[in-house]
């Protein structure tokens, strides 16, 4: 077998044990759900699923496209563009990439994004889970303020890069599980991409506000 023939049938065969995952978690509950039970769904050896996933979690978090690594590679290259531009891009070009992916396997367009509504979903409902949820959000939120900092003139520490920082990526988060995620996930990609606009323009205007009324506060 070839190297490349060998790589396709490796992600075939962590898709298919992802996807048999979240279809036992939504229908019987995380915790209840076996590793065997996961193996079975999927027709694959236990040891499969192992090898793939070592801990149970990684089912949720492995593989997901919006890295640190992609973002943090934009942010470094972004001047003139300010941190919010880049943010806007970065999620539509990942989504639009994600959404060419499944038109090639010939895939749902709209399959995606409900199995990441349902993943949003699964992480909200245990502590654990949304837990290390948000833990994985931190590096995004680091980077985030990092360029609004520069942006601004400020440290990345400071408050309000933080601020919005924490609000970008918040709100990038919540989408999946707000009513209009849940409704537009059935869709198309577009959809979503408007609800990213929302959040990046909210948290943009709202530093704006609170930049300007800090500058009349305690002028430079």
């Amino acid at each position: 077998m070839s190297d490349g023939r060998r790589e396709r049938k490796k992600a075939q065969t962590r898709s298919r044990v992802q996807e048999a995952a979240l279809d036992l978690f939504a229908s019987q509950g995380y915790r209840e759900t076996t590793i065997a039970q996961i193996a079975a769904r999927a027709d694959v050896a236990t040891r499969t699923v192992t090898l793939h996933f070592p801990a149970k979690d990684d089912l949720l978090f492995a593989d997901d496209p919006f890295t640190p690594d992609s973002l943090g590679a934009r942010l470094r290259e972004r001047k003139p563009r300010s941190t919010f531009d880049v943010v806007r891009d970065w999620m539509h070009e990942t989504m639009r990439e994600l959404d060419e992916r499944d038109r090639e396997s010939g895939a749902d367009p709209a399959h995606i994004w409900q199995r990441r509504a349902l993943r949003a979903r699964l992480l909200m409902a245990d502590d654990d889970l949304r837990g290390r949820a948000r833990a994985g959000y931190r590096d995004l939120e680091l980077l985030v303020a990092a360029g609004i900092g520069e942006d601004m003139g400020l440290p990345a520490d400071a408050l309000l890069p933080r601020l919005a920082a924490v609000t970008v990526v918040t709100g990038l988060r919540e989408i999946y599980v707000t009513r209009e995620g849940q409704a537009k996930a059935q869709s198309a990609t577009s959809d979503l991409s408007h609800l990213v606009d929302e959040v990046l323009a909210f948290a943009e205007a709202g530093l704006a506000r609170a930049g300007a009324a800090a500058g009349e506060i305690c002028p430079p």
